[in-house]
Parts: C-alpha cells; sequence; structure tokens
C-alpha cells in the first residue's frame, strides 16, 4: 500500500484554499460590517489564528447549530432503538436511574468539549485541539491515536444509526401486520444500504441548503416527542404505574451478582445519545461566530436532552405495562410494542415511523459531521491517500469524495449484520469507547498540561471540577461497556466490542510505529504552534 507524502497533501490543503469562495463585502463595498459579516469575519480569523485557510462557507446561525446538535443526539428515535438496554438491564428503576447517572456524566463530557471547542473552532473538533493542549514532542502521536479512535468511533456510530432507523420503519411495517412479519437481517441491511445513499446524497448539496433542512429537524424532533408523550399519557391515564414503581421497581435479570450491577448496563442508553456531541464541533469552519455559537449549541442541546430526555423516559416508563412483554417483541422494538399496547394499531405506527423520521434527521447531520472529520484528518495526512479525500468541489464547495468515503464506511460495516447480531453489536458498543477515549485524551491533557487558551465560551472556576468528573466517569463507564450484559457468558451473549477495540487500537499503533511517525508530525498548520490567539468577537453576542 501507498502512502502520501506529507508534502503532497500540505500541497492538495494548499490548492483547495485557492478556490473561490464567497467572502464578506471590502470595506470600500459598504459602510459597515452587519452583524452577520462580522460573525463570519470572526470566525475566519479565529480559524487563521489556528494556522488553516477557511475553505467553507459559513451559513451555520445560532439556531440552525443549536437544531444540528439536537438532531446529532436525536433523543426520540435514539431513546426509542436503545431503550433495550435499560430494560434488560433491571427495568423501571434502572432505566430512570441509569439515566440520571449516565446522563450527569454524558453532561460533564459535552460541557468540557463545549469549552474547548470555543477556544480552538476547527472541524478536527477534539483531535486537532491536541495540539495546543499537548506538549509539543507528543502531539504527534496523541494526535494519531486520538484521530484513529475518534474516527472509528464516528463511522460505527453513523452505521449504528442507519442500521435503527432501518430497524424502526421494519417495526412500524410489522405492526402493520399485526406482527405477522417479522424483520430479518437481510431486510434490515437491505434498507440500511438505501438509506445511506439517499443520506449521503443529501450531503451533496451545498452548505447553505444543509442549514436550511438542518433549521427545521429540532421542530419537528420536539413535536413529535411531546405528541408521543401527551398521546400515551391520555390513552394510559386510567392503567399506569404510579411514581414510586417508576424509581423502586428493580428486576434483573442479568445474572450478574450483586444485581444491582447490571443497572450499569444501562447507562449505554444516554452516552450513546450523547456521546456525538462532538459532532457539531466539526461544523465549526461551517457556523459564524464558531467560538461562541458551537459551545452554546453543544451545551444547551445536551442539557435540553439531558432533561427532556429524563420526561421521556419517565413518561415510557410509567406506560410501559409489564417489562416482559417489551423485551419479547416480535418487531424488535420494545417501544415500538409500547406504543401499540398502550395507544394501539394506528397511533402506533404513526410515531414509529416518526421515530423513523427522526432517525433520518440523526443521520443526515451525521454524515457532515463524519465527512468533515475524514476531511480534517486528510488535511493533516493521517489517512492514506490524504490527497484524495481531502477534496473540495467546486460545485458544492464540500468534501463530496469524504462525504461517499464515509457513507461506503458505514454501508461495509452494517454488512457484519447479515453475518451475526453478535458481531454487529460489537462493533456498535465500541462507538461509545472509542468516542469516549478520544474525547478523554485531550481534557486529560488540558487538566495535567495547563496550556490552554480560553476560549470566550467557559466554565470558569467550575471547569476543573466538570472536567474531572467527565474523565472519572467516561473512562470508567468505558471499561463497563466491555463486559458482557448476561450471564452465563455464551458465543450468543458474549459482549466482544473490546475485541474490536482492541483490535483498532493495535492497528493504529502499528500503523504508527511501521509508517506515521516516518512523516506525520501533527495537524499541519502554515503557522507556528499558537501559543495566544485574539478572538474578535462580533457585536451583539
Amino acid at each position: 500500500m501507498s502512502f502520501s507524502p506529507p508534502n503532497k497533501s500540505a500541497d492538495a490543503a494548499i490548492e483547495i484554499t485557492e478556490m473561490t469562495r464567497q467572502s464578506t463585502p471590502s470595506s470600500g463595498e459598504a459602510a459597515a460590517p452587519t452583524p452577520s459579516t462580522s460573525s463570519i469575519e470572526s470566525g475566519d480569523k479565529a480559524l487563521e489564528a489556528l494556522g488553516y485557510t477557511p475553505v467553507f462557507k459559513r451559513e451555520f446561525s445560532r439556531w440552525s447549530s443549536f437544531s444540528f446538535a439536537m438532531s446529532i443526539s436525536g433523543v426520540y428515535g435514539t431513546l426509542m432503538s436503545t431503550w433495550i438496554y435499560g430494560l434488560q438491564a433491571g427495568g423501571a428503576a434502572a432505566i430512570m436511574w441509569s439515566w440520571i447517572m449516565g446522563g450527569a456524566g454524558g453532561w460533564a463530557l459535552a460541557y468540557s468539549i463545549a469549552e474547548i471547542a470555543s477556544a480552538y473552532p476547527s472541524s478536527g473538533a477534539m483531535y486537532f485541539t491536541l495540539k495546543f493542549l499537548a506538549p509539543e514532542e507528543q502531539v504527534p502521536f496523541l494526535c494519531w491515536i486520538a484521530g484513529y479512535l475518534n474516527l472509528v468511533g464516528t463511522v460505527a456510530g453513523g452505521a449504528s444509526t442507519e442500521y435503527a432507523a432501518s430497524q424502526m420503519l421494519l417495526a412500524a411495517v410489522s405492526i402493520t401486520s399485526n406482527f405477522s412479519y417479522v424483520p430479518t437481517p437481510t431486510h434490515v441491511v437491505g434498507v440500511m444500504i438505501g438509506l445511506t445513499i439517499i443520506h449521503a446524497m443529501i450531503n451533496t448539496l451545498p452548505t447553505a441548503w444543509l442549514n436550511r433542512l438542518t433549521s427545521g429537524y429540532v421542530v419537528f424532533h420536539i413535536s413529535v416527542l411531546l405528541g408521543a408523550c401527551v398521546t400515551l399519557l391520555v390513552q394510559k391515564r386510567h392503567d399506569m404505574h404510579d411514581l414510586k414503581y417508576a424509581f423502586t421497581d428493580f428486576q434483573p435479570s442479568s445474572g450478574w451478582s450483586p444485581p444491582g450491577f447490571a443497572f450499569l448496563f444501562g447507562c449505554l442508553t444516554p452516552a450513546w445519545i450523547m456521546t456525538g456531541c462532538d459532532g457539531t464541533a466539526r461544523i465549526a469552519e461551517e457556523a459564524k461566530n464558531p467560538q461562541m455559537v458551537v459551545p452554546r449549541a453543544i451545551a444547551n442541546a445536551t442539557t435540553f436532552t439531558y432533561v427532556i430526555g429524563f420526561f421521556f423516559n419517565l413518561v415510557l416508563v410509567v406506560c410501559m405495562g409489564d417489562p416482559k412483554d417489551l423485551i419479547n417483541s416480535p418487531s424488535g422494538q420494545p417501544v415500538a410494542q409500547l406504543f401499540f399496547n398502550g395507544m394501539g394499531r394506528a397511533p402506533a405506527i404513526f410515531f414509529t415511523l416518526c421515530g423513523f423520521g427522526v432517525m433520518n434527521l440523526v443521520a443526515i447531520p451525521g454524515i457532515q459531521a463524519g465527512s468533515r472529520t475524514i476531511f480534517a484528518l486528510s488535511r493533516d495526512n493521517l489517512l492514506p491517500f490524504s490527497h484524495i479525500w481531502v477534496r473540495i468541489s467546486k460545485r458544492s464547495q464540500t468534501p463530496l469524495i469524504a462525504v461517499w468515503t464515509y457513507a461506503v464506511l458505514e454501508i461495509i460495516i452494517n454488512l457484519l449484520g447479515l453475518a451475526s447480531s453478535t458481531a454487529i453489536g460489537a462493533v456498535f458498543n465500541v462507538c461509545t469507547v472509542a468516542l469516549n477515549v478520544s474525547y478523554v485524551i485531550p481534557i486529560i491533557c488540558k487538566m495535567v498540561y495547563g496550556r490552554m487558551q480560553k476560549g470566550p465560551w467557559h466554565m470558569g472556576k467550575y471547569s476543573i471540577w466538570v472536567n474531572a468528573f467527565a474523565v472519572a466517569w467516561n473512562s470508567f463507564m468505558a471499561v463497563i461497556f466491555f463486559f458482557p450484559t448476561r450471564l452465563p457468558v455464551t458465543p450468543e451473549n458474549m459482549n466482544y466490542a473490546i475485541v474490536v477495540f482492541f483490535f483498532v487500537f493495535i492497528f493504529a499503533l502499528g500503523f504508527w510505529f511501521t509508517h506515521g511517525r516516518h512523516y506525520y508530525t501533527g495537524p499541519l498548520t502554515h503557522s507556528s504552534r499558537a501559543t495566544d490567539m485574539s478572538v474578535i468577537m462580533p457585536d451583539g453576542v
């Protein structure tokens, strides 16, 4: 296999920066900059201070960035597709307490990411920040490992979203047939391939169109969630569990001793929902005033997700009836079965299809964020054939090759679903672990080396405590997610996530020693290592 030498990738990066780009009016053309042009100039100057020349159009506003962040979490659809973890971990109490504890850990991680993203707004997100947070001699190795872990976690997360969306669509079909139709892995994978191609095609649109599409995501998402909650509460008002049941009824079935240990497996639900929060940081080069807009979007969306997710879980728990009926649902989707039991056939089909719609709105920005990850890593010559993936389309001014490469990787991963549900489950579990490890590395460097220059959005004196909790909790959960969720362990219920994770880690490590250390020097910025960054804030922020 041949690899691009550093100068070739650097030349490609320089070439794309020479493309014609829509710019703000000069002082001779306008008497004074508008807030919008000022925000664009602020973002471009911040990126140039980090050492990169802007190549993307800045279209994402405060609202569309928040909507993008809410779509990445997709709490309605993603909670529907992952609710089974808490249900199997112990039922009602496991669902509620795992959300409270696991969600708090995800919230702390998101705020830590937001703070760092404010200081270093780049599509490289947390991987790129190591250039400024770690000692210079450690930057190449740490960036290499964090970059590959982040890429694998991102692709696995995107693949799991596409897979879950296809499962949800087929669950609606199953309900329509009164459960006479049972989805098969072949059907799921076939639908997934079609959906992935459609989502990739949408991502070939210019950034302005993606911005318009994104702006409406959150309205649809929250409307559906509130509608489902109200309908459930009305339909089940005479047959609901009480609040005591929601927080105290624990039905362990995992085989673990002590039984309470099993509830930790339910934390995979909030972790999976919140772990993609840095996806918003990856569109920093497409956002206006990213130093404030991006961290606010991450922080506000994560807080909103944590709160509304708690109430959505509570509604589902008090309306769920017998949890065993949901676990054994022929549709394979416990929440869809809950809708059917509590609302009837027609509303269940409608709200399950709405969940499918929300998962599509998770997948579309997911491909956008994932393709920007490939672009950012290729811009720094970290990936093989970087000079290809880094190319920008003159028509859309987006990295189209990276978009389709990311989509193909999602499809390849999901083809494992044809071989074994255990194998595909292991890959999906790796998503959370790989991403969290790639996030924790920069946060640890920030705490240990104290080299970070604060951005305009920061947590002040609370920063160190939030960072410490984020590192401690997510490191602990990274270990927990490697355990099998049921005992005794059999080949069918074994959690092979640890095998996948260490394969990826050993591959990245081996690739570093055989190739990377000979040419990779860290992010290829055109300026020397930054020691200070002046951020110009637009008026009215």
